[in-house]
């Protein structure tokens, strides 16, 4: 037996280090992300620490699984886990806009925020402008760690069309922030009073004129209200990103990489280990995820798949003989009477040797499967997952040729989805031992 050469994620260690104080669970999209922040939050608030999962997923899978009957904006507490370490579990889901409102509530006066929350702008962009999400999950984060409340917060990313989404937001909204469009927008309330007024008329008339054709005469004035209401509170979005962006950079922080062991979720979390080695933040490992084993790995698909030939030949085979012993002969014709019918010996009255068909055993839809085509048919399942196990193995090994630094756990494929704690602290248990390669 070689041993294996990857370097195996020890996920107890990392858990326990009370200097760890945020774990981000990223990769693409359906991968198990959410399922594996949530084990992992269970897992460290049964050692002791006091946990924090903020998820952004809204199929409100992690409710269900913790029992709680809805998550909001607001951390609740997950009954009925194990504290007797003295740990505690909280749980909630991002409300993207409720978060940006608060931010807003929090950065302006009581009649600028006023004005901000009922501009229809403002509404359409806190809900749905490209980046938003992402970066409402930093602002969150932001949130959670500056209030100290707990020592552990567990981030599962949004489930975005490509991993990288989540560390570019503050960038991307940044630049919005920043661009020509906003700060011309800005100017006038910049200049103030009546040269101001002058500015908006005269040196933006032509641009306003334009984007009025474009826009639409309302959307363009909705813009400029925003843009004039939100410009004490602009400098602090770029602030408080560029605090959370260090934050994630900072050695309390550990980034997991999770992925299902398929070509493109791996060249995804590849791509996401060249980024994070590239910002210089903190990745603690791979978790991979819905890893495919068997308890018969010594049986090769190739010898599976040539044992289930056999047994059909051989039935195949026991099938003619028994068609020609059940033959009447010539020899034996005057010993039988005319009227009488001939009755099947005991040996092929169970086959069917009906005379001039040529159907075998199986063609009978009510007939029982004899234990011959049973087999044959558990060797080529059994062929099937072998061919799978062997595909996954080497997507996994081309990863780990490319990363031999990164080190990595293995979660073994479930039957089913994980629906309540138990279910989550099973995850957790794989999680921990998921060190040794599945099948050895």
């Amino acid at each position: 037996m070689t041993l294996d050469p990857r370097a195996s994620l020890d996920v107890d260690p990392l858990l326990d280090d009370p200097s760890t104080r945020i774990v981000v669970c990223c990769g693409s999209g359906g991968v198990g992300k959410t399922t594996t922040a949530a084990a992992l939050g269970l897992r460290a608030a049964e050692r002791g620490r006091k946990v924090v999962v903020l998820t952004i997923d809204p199929a409100r899978r992690l409710a269900q699984s913790m029992g709680i009957d809805s998550l909001d904006n607001t951390p609740r507490r997950v009954k009925d886990i194990d504290n007797g370490s003295g740990g505690e579990l909280h749980a909630m889901m991002l409300d993207m806009k409720r978060t940006f409102d608060e931010i807003v509530e929090a950065h302006a006066d009581e009649e600028r925020a006023k004005a901000i929350l009922s501009n229809p702008f403002y509404q359409s962009l806190s809900a749905g402008f490209a980046g938003t999400q992402e970066y409402m999950a930093m602002e969150k984060l932001g949130q959670l760690r500056s209030r100290d409340e707990w020592d552990l917060i567990v981030v599962d990313t949004p489930p975005s069309r490509s991993a990288l989404d989540f560390l570019d937001a503050p960038t991307r909204l940044g630049s919005f922030l920043d661009g020509k469009l906003i700060r011309l927008l800005m100017a006038p309330a910049k200049v103030g009073g009546r040269a101001g007024m002058k500015f908006l008329n005269v040196g933006m008339s032509m641009m306003t004129g334009t984007l009025g054709k474009l826009l639409g005469g309302q959307l363009l004035r909705d813009v400029q209200t925003f843009v004039a209401a939100m410009d004490t509170t602009f400098g602090g979005f770029r602030t408080r990103a560029d605090a959370t962006y260090k934050l994630l950079q900072a050695p309390g922080t550990a980034f997991l990489v999770v992925a299902a062991p398929e070509r493109d979720a791996l060249r995804e979390a590849a791509y996401f280990v060249e980024r994070l080695a590239a910002e210089k933040m903190p990745l603690a490992g791979l978790v991979l995820n819905r890893v495919h084993g068997s308890g018969a790995g010594r049986l090769s698909a190739e010898r599976a798949l040539a044992a289930a030939e056999n047994l059909d030949e051989c039935r195949i085979v026991d099938q003619t003989g028994g068609k020609e012993e059940g033959r009447a002969t010539p020899e034996a014709l005057p010993e039988a009477s005319s009227e009488a019918p001939i009755e099947a010996s005991p040996e092929t009255s169970g086959s069917d040797s009906t005379a001039g068909s040529d159907s075998t055993a199986g063609s009978d839809p009510t007939a029982e499967p004899s234990i011959e085509q049973l087999t044959a048919g558990l060797l080529r399942l059994h062929a099937e997952r072998m061919q799978v196990v062997a595909r996954e193995q080497r997507t996994r090994d081309r990863f780990t040729a490319l990363h031999p630094e990164v080190a990595v756990t293995e979660v073994a494929a479930l039957p089913g989805d994980v629906h309540d704690l138990a279910g989550l602290r099973d995850i957790g248990e794989r999680l921990a031992a998921g060190g040794t390669p599945a099948g050895a």
